[in-house]
């Protein structure tokens, strides 16, 4: 069992189930709605997810017809999307979680889509907190 929330904690949920297919996703679409390089995503059972969200906080975004982005109106976390010509199958937003998972991704998909600053095979320093020089 898996379990997760957005961001200021109004929505939370469990996932009772694998993630399959976990992709880093460069495409425009993905990159404006998570305001980074790119999202990951994976595809979970739409019968394994069970939500907490008390205040009826989650909302959705219609991209297109049959296609809905699911979000927490309050701090805006993205945290499933679902396509009426799947119905028993959600896209979940990997960093929504908050348990670790043994799944990994596979690959990154839209890769001539990436965000022209963006390099995934850069050798960047890495540091547990803040890089030094801020302050």
């Amino acid at each position: 069992m898996y379990k997760g929330s957005c961001l200021c904690g109004a929505i939370h949920y469990t996932l009772n189930g694998a993630i399959s297919d976990i992709i880093h996703c460069h495409c425009s679409l993905c990159r404006k709605s998570t305001g980074s390089a790119y999202a990951t995503n994976g595809f979970i059972a739409a019968s394994d997810l069970h939500l907490s969200d008390a205040d009826n906080k989650l909302t959705f975004y219609e991209s297109e017809p049959g296609k809905r982005k699911y979000f927490c109106q309050v701090c805006a976390s993205p945290i499933y999307s679902a396509n009426a010509k799947y119905p028993g199958r959600y896209r979940l937003r990997i960093g929504s979680l908050d348990s670790d998972i043994i799944e990994r991704p596979l690959s990154h998909n839209f890769i001539t889509s990436k965000a022209n600053w963006d390099d995934p095979d850069a050798e960047l320093p890495r540091y547990a907190a803040f890089e030094p020089s801020r302050k």
